[in-house]
């Protein structure tokens, strides 16, 4: 789900699910690059750990440099960008931050 967000806001290419050799199936993610060769994804930021969960209210959605990026939630409809979380009105917990 955050692949399919990171591509619907325009930070990838594409993504599949490949088979391979292993017993377990591999992601694996097209990185998007601009015309001079700049990467478009210039960075990622995991917020929410498995030691200490951090929770944002419908009334405390946080944003990424201004505006800029965009924080992708976990809520109860899924997973889905603050932005979206804040047009329906709707708090989760805080996955990550990209830019």
């Amino acid at each position: 789900e955050i692949a399919r967000i990171l591509k619907e806001e325009g930070y990838v290419r594409d993504y599949h699910v490949a088979e391979s050799e292993l017993p377990y199936k591999v992601l694996v993610i097209d990185l998007k690059y601009g015309r001079s060769r700049e990467r478009v994804l210039t960075g990622l930021k995991r917020i929410s750990k498995p030691g200490r969960r951090i929770y944002a209210g419908k009334d405390r959605l946080p944003r990424v440099l201004g505006g800029m990026g965009t924080a992708i939630l976990s809520t109860s409809r899924g997973v889905i960008t603050s932005r979206t979380a804040e047009k329906e009105g709707i708090g989760g917990e805080v996955i990550c931050f990209v830019w």
